[in-house]
């Protein structure tokens, strides 16, 4: 093939991944506008989405076939556990150190965020490797294209640059570089095609775009009510 594997992947679910930097939630994070309950009721649902997130990785660490496989799924882990999660929590502290208002973000893992989580588990349960790998990387990608995108222009914020600049960083690039080469080198591999994998990439993709529309919807299910009164009323 003249292009790799993830650039046929990316290229076949242009229209869902284009909308993903253009969502509002993004575009008023960048201009340092969004509410901060949106940012703090996002960073609460992520919490739940990142052990399940890591729980597909974990599936693909254990099918792995060689070490070199091994070692991807690995350094994709320890992202999440050891710098993701903790970066994650650090924000969360200081958004509400902000004032941002409880929109029941921690009542219940939100439909969007199961539906996603769902999908990452049974597709890393489903497949191998592969698989697993194709799953897990708009999520990955796409916060590292999009930080990239976004950080030059964006507006100072407390929190909203502080979040930009992780996920724009040499370090996560550099992550998110060797998780599309092992995608390739697995597909090579396996003599897999985009055609067999798109389907895949482009439900990730889909349903992280749900995952910013429910942030900035503050959708929940509708019998799970925050305590405050403001949010009850809104």
């Amino acid at each position: 093939m003249t292009d790799s594997l993830c650039t046929r992947l990316r290229e076949d679910s242009l229209p869902v991944w284009e909308s993903l930097a253009a969502h509002p939630f993004l575009a008023e994070l960048a201009a340092g506008t969004l509410p901060p309950e949106k940012f703090r009721f996002y960073l609460e649902q992520n919490l739940m989405y990142l052990p399940e997130y890591s729980r597909a990785i974990a599936i693909g660490a254990a099918r792995s076939r060689d070490d070199a496989e091994l070692r991807s799924f690995a350094a994709a882990l320890d992202n999440i556990v050891t710098t993701e999660i903790p970066e994650n929590e650090a924000r969360l502290a200081q958004v509400v150190e902000l004032g941002a208002e409880d929109r029941g973000g921690t009542l219940a893992v939100a439909p969007a965020n199961l539906a996603y989580t769902s999908f990452l588990v049974a597709a890393a349960f489903r497949g191998g490797p592969l698989e697993v790998m194709t799953a897990i990387m708009p999520c990955a990608w796409s916060y590292a294209e999009i930080a990239r995108e976004l950080e030059a222009g964006a507006a100072d914020h407390p929190v909203y640059t502080t979040w930009l600049a992780f996920f724009a960083s040499d370090e996560y690039a550099e992550l998110i570089a060797g998780m599309k080469g092992e995608l390739d080198a697995l597909a090579s591999r396996d003599g897999a095609s985009a055609e067999e994998l798109t389907e895949t990439f482009r439900n990730g993709a889909r349903l992280e775009l749900g995952f910013w529309e429910m942030a900035y919807t503050l959708e929940q299910w509708p019998d799970v009510k925050p305590a405050t009164a403001s949010a009850a009323t809104a």
